[in-house]
């Protein structure tokens, strides 16, 4: 006997091969739905996802935080004189608080040497700069490489070896080299004069441009590889019978079957450009302007031994916030991949 439309769109698969409780229907669930429910049984990646959450609304609130702490990010919003809680007869360290004294509950990690900066105002502020320059980069080089990745896995002939031959070329020229030319030129051009501020945003942009040139040939490579095996469906020659556009075929029918790749790659990308451009500024090519966790580690190494403080709290900034994202990118992996099971 046959089994009806209605019938049929009543019997419903459960995962795992279960049977239903009587009296009950299972509802069909898709891959996305499958890998999100998966990433709310693991508590290691709900830990992670907090923890970077939390770091990342702290970033976005460094002014309100600071605001209502009364702590100041910078030598020319504090209001009262650095001779007034520093000691300039030895090493200009604070008078009050760490590396000498105890606990200062107004200041929590202490001020900055010769400055009197509050460190964790600087703090706040140093990872609301590297998240940016990090995200903003991450969705540039990532958009980059997803556009270049469809159309040259989707072509076929000169323009996909093109692409690949410009993508080999990027692959090969030093990252670090292309980052140590650039910085002379930056402040020889801006530097100029008394201005700053336009200085700062010309490294800033710069920063992020840089990171986005070096930063997309491995999602092409990725996407590349993906289009060349779903170009071969039935459902994309389908499309081609059918004279729909190569575009509509690249961005309606082929990129929505790829979110999975982008998602991990995207995951696993900005823990790299956070690292990246605290080793820039850390080596002194980075941003100047704005504070940033690796400046302060570069001016903090030479008081690593009279104050620890001032130098390990933005290392254990980087690496909580980075291994965090790392952690949270391979469960955003392991539970896209259809193979894994938990």
């Amino acid at each position: 006997m046959g089994i009806s439309a209605t019938e049929l769109g009543e019997v419903e698969v459960q995962q795992g091969g279960e049977q239903a409780p009587e009296g009950k229907k299972l509802a069909g669930r898709s891959p996305t739905q499958i890998a999100l429910d998966r990433l709310r049984k693991d508590k290691l990646a709900v830990v992670c996802t907090i923890i970077v959450v939390v770091m990342v609304l702290a970033a976005i609130l460094a002014p309100v935080i600071s605001k209502i702490l009364h702590i100041y990010p910078t030598a020319e919003t504090i209001p009262y004189q650095p001779y007034n809680v520093l000691d300039f007869y030895g090493n200009q360290l604070p008078i009050k608080g760490p590396p000498d004294h105890g606990f200062w509950a107004a200041h929590p990690l202490g001020l900055a040497p010769s400055t009197a900066v509050d460190n964790l105002s600087n703090l706040l502020y140093g990872l609301r700069t590297d998240l940016l320059i990090a995200s903003v980069a991450t969705v540039l080089s990532i958009g980059i490489g997803v556009v270049l990745g469809l159309v040259a896995g989707f072509s076929r002939g000169w323009l996909d070896r093109i692409i690949m031959f410009v993508t080999d070329l990027f692959l090969s020229f030093p990252f670090l080299l292309g980052a140590l030319a650039m910085a002379p030129i930056i402040v020889e051009r801006f530097g100029k004069g008394d201005n700053l501020a336009r200085l700062a945003k010309a490294q800033l942009i710069s920063l992020i441009i840089i990171l986005t040139v070096f930063g997309w040939m491995g999602m092409t490579r990725l996407i590349r590889g993906q289009v060349l095996s779903l170009r071969e469906r039935e459902f994309v020659q389908a499309a081609q019978v059918m004279g729909v556009s190569t575009r509509r075929i690249l961005f309606k029918e082929l990129l929505p079957n790829l979110v999975a790749p982008i998602v991990v790659a995207t995951s696993l990308a900005l823990p790299g450009l956070v690292t990246a451009e605290a080793g820039l500024s850390f080596l002194g090519i980075g941003i100047t302007g704005y504070p940033s966790l690796g400046q302060t580690i570069a001016l903090a190494q030479s008081y690593w031994q009279t104050y620890p403080l001032y130098l390990w709290a933005p290392v254990l900034t980087i690496t909580v916030l980075v291994v965090t994202l790392n952690l949270v990118g391979d469960s955003i992996r392991d539970a896209f991949d259809p193979r894994t099971r938990r």
